[in-house]
């Protein structure tokens, strides 16, 4: 569903905006099947939990990098509407997709529970610009229904916490940040909880925290997709190229459209790469895309 301009307002205005209704049902239903490609259903794994415990090592085990094992799962990261969205957000139709990976949290396999921090620790060489408006979009589609007992982000509106400064501790690159005392938003901050397939937007210097599971079988499963436009030197998570060779890759590639390939740093239709060996070559890398549009 087009998140309304409204929506991307109050994103500018609150650091935040939670949208429900983001997927149609059909897309919501597929990308649900496909996330036991990769982790246990809910069920076999409160039947066993040693028998899953990778899931244990830390807050981030259930993290997966994308390209994953399913067309209905990598889609999502560049759906349509999540462009469109981006594009207005970021004022460029130039859109990089810096970073894609899934992220599953079992109740009782770790405490899950943060300090306020701001995610731009790790998505920039130096600090947002405050005299300027965001260069980048942190998104999270919710692939389960998220309530209070699920560990929801909790977030700080961007007008509250903006008072804190980005880095007050001289040296320290801890990304909790944790010269912020507990509870200190306890009344001000908001969880980001809805029903699968709502769409969660911050922008990277708004303070949240990740919450306890505090449900005895809860589960949380998301999709998180990070974009800017391209440009700064500065910014970005990974290099598309380095996991290139990683099952889902090729078909991404073989079913995107040309816009859809531009958001991972494929060369765009008339740009000077493409001539006969590289279409050649490239066609035989990826025998079922359609290279039309770059002859």
């Amino acid at each position: 569903m087009r998140v309304p301009d409204r929506c991307v307002a109050d994103l500018r205005d609150q650091g935040y905006l939670i949208f429900e209704g983001f997927l149609e049902a059909d897309e919501l239903a597929a990308a649900q099947d496909a996330l036991w490609l990769h982790y246990p259903r809910p069920e076999e794994y409160f039947a066993d939990p040693a028998a899953h415990s990778w899931l244990a090592a830390s807050q981030w085990a259930g993290s997966i990098r994308g390209p994953w094992r399913s067309w209905d799962l990598n889609r999502l990261a560049f759906h349509p509407d999540l462009l469109d969205l981006a594009e207005r957000f970021l004022g460029s139709a130039d859109l990089r997709l810096y970073e894609a990976g899934l992220w599953a949290k079992y109740a009782g396999a770790v405490d899950y529970d943060q300090c306020h921090h701001r995610d731009f620790v790790n998505h920039t060489l130096v600090v947002p610009k405050r005299s300027q408006p965001a260069t980048q979009m942190d998104c999270w589609i919710l692939l389960s229904d998220v309530g209070e007992e699920d560990g929801p982000t909790k977030v700080v509106p961007l007008p509250v916490g903006q008072s804190v400064p980005y880095w007050p501790v001289p040296g320290d690159h801890d990304i909790t940040n944790e010269y912020l005392s507990a509870g200190m938003f306890a009344e001000e901050e908001v969880s980001m909880t809805g029903p699968a397939g709502t769409l969660l937007v911050r922008q990277t210097d708004v303070l949240h925290r990740g919450s306890a599971m505090t449900g005895e079988r809860s589960t949380r499963f998301a999709l998180l997709v990070n974009y800017d436009a391209w440009g700064p030197r500065w910014t970005g998570r990974v290099a598309w190229a380095e996991r290139a060779t990683q099952p889902g890759w090729s078909e991404i590639v073989e079913r995107a459209t040309p816009r859809e390939r531009s958001v991972f740093g494929w060369p765009a239709p008339g740009d000077p790469y493409w001539d006969e060996q590289t279409l050649a070559d490239t066609q035989t890398r990826y025998p079922r895309a359609d290279l039309t549009p770059y002859r």
